[in-house]
Formats: C-alpha cells, structure tokens, sequence
C-alpha cells in the first residue's frame, strides 16, 4: 500500500488525515470512482474499531470486578443473554459523552497511547516471568525470547515516545486516576489480598 501511494504522489503530499484520498487524488480521473469505495471503507473501519473497543473494554472491567478491583457492578451477568450488560452501557454512554466533547484526534493520540503502553508492559511482564518464574505453566509460549519481548518494548516505545507531549500529560492523568481507584477501593478488595475467602 505505501509502495503504491508513494508511486502516485511525493511521500511528503502524504502527511495528513487523509492520505489515501490524496494519493487517489493525484492519480487523476481514471480512479475518481476509488474514492468513494476509499470513504466507505474508512467509516466501516472507524466503525468496527468503535465496536471492537465497545465490546473489549467491558469485558476488562467485567475480569476486573471478578478480581475485586472494581465494583460487584461490573461484573454483572444479563441473564438471558450472559454478557457484562451494565459494564456494556456504562463504557458505551461514557464513549459517547467523551466522542461528542473532545476531537477525533486527541481520542486517536489517547487510544494510541494507552494501547502502546499495554503492548510494553506486556511485553516487560514476559521478560520478567520468563526469569522470575521459569516453571510457570504457560498455554502460550512467546518465541525467540528475549528478542520479541525486547524488541516489542523498543518499538512501541519508540511510538508513544514520538506522541505530542499533550498526549503523555493526559496519560498521566489516567494512570493517576486509575492509581487512585487502586489505592481507595481495589488494594482492598482484591482477591489475591483475600486467600483464604477465594
């Protein structure tokens, strides 16, 4: 796909929001009719996107409340349908109230970030374990370590290191939140803090 745009337009015509259209554009009139299958796609990705994350981050807060880090609330079933139903509508009118207030692309640059800094501690989290706790019985198995975790923590890094100073600052303010949530309610109600009631 870069080979392709590149050899439509300068690379540097191709730094914005939109830069397979402008590829597209360049192209002349014998691919006009492209760019409107180009903006089709682009909606149904954004689309499936917004429902993949509406449907995953349930789900997180739903192991997360079993776990004790969060209120019972979360990890309430639907009983005929046996989906975290109240997670579902908490996480889907708080991403509507936040889609509506701020710009696309501070949610991008917030999404990015947030998944680039999951992506390096999961990455850290299996260099740790593989030496820390050899035997640990593991249904996965990472290849080639330390060279995927290693290189998982480089590049990653190298993308969050490369967001807009904004964006850490906002990341920051997450991180404390959720350290505040810890502190206040999970340390105390965790499970692995509870042994003997588990």
């Amino acid at each position: 796909m870069a080979l392709v745009m590149t050899g439509l337009t300068p690379f540097k015509t191709l730094n914005v929001a939109d830069p397979v259209y402008v590829a597209l554009d360049a192209a002349g009139p014998g691919l006009v009719w492209l760019k409107y299958l180009t903006t089709i796609g682009a909606i149904a990705g954004l689309a499936s996107v917004v429902l993949v994350m509406l449907m995953g981050q349930p789900r997180i807060f739903y192991a997360m409340s079993r776990d004790g880090l969060l209120p019972e609330l979360f990890s309430s079933v639907h009983p005929r349908f046996k989906t975290p139903y109240l997670a579902t509508i908490i996480t889907g009118l708080v991403a509507a109230v936040v889609a509506g207030a701020f710009p696309i692309g501070l949610l991008g640059e917030l999404v990015s970030i947030g998944t680039l800094l999951a992506f390096v501690i999961v990455c850290a989290g299996i260099l740790v374990l593989r030496y820390t706790q050899p035997n640990l019985v593991r249904p996965f198995r990472t290849p080639f370590v330390p060279f995927v975790p290693a290189g998982g923590v480089l590049v990653c890094g190298w993308l969050m290191w490369n967001l807009p100073h904004d964006t850490w600052l906002r990341l920051i303010i997450w991180m404390v939140i959720g350290l505040v949530i810890y502190f206040t309610y999970g340390r105390f109600h965790s499970k692995l803090q509870q042994p003997a009631q588990r």
